[in-house]
């Protein structure tokens, strides 16, 4: 199966997600609540195999963070400075 990478950009209600495949080309782009389980189903969903999920650091990345990673997703936590 194909390996493809997830992009969060969280904001307190909604988060936006972007899916790239291998090649960096854009397979879902889409916007869903921010909740770890929404999330992850939304990825379920979509029937991607995720190689990395990253999050920028913010003050809802531990509570995210901790959920994705419980989910079996493989996130990790980026911060930009």
């Amino acid at each position: 199966m194909n390996q493809h990478y997830v992009g969060l950009d969280v904001s307190l209600d909604q988060t936006s997600l972007c899916v790239l495949d291998g090649a960096g080309q854009v397979v879902c782009e889409t916007k869903v609540d921010t909740d770890p389980a929404a999330i992850a189903a939304c990825l379920c969903r979509a029937g991607v195999s995720v190689a990395r999920l990253g999050l920028e650091a913010g003050p809802l990345s531990q509570w995210l963070y901790a959920g994705l990673v419980a989910s079996g997703l493989p996130a990790i936590c980026i911060e930009t400075r």
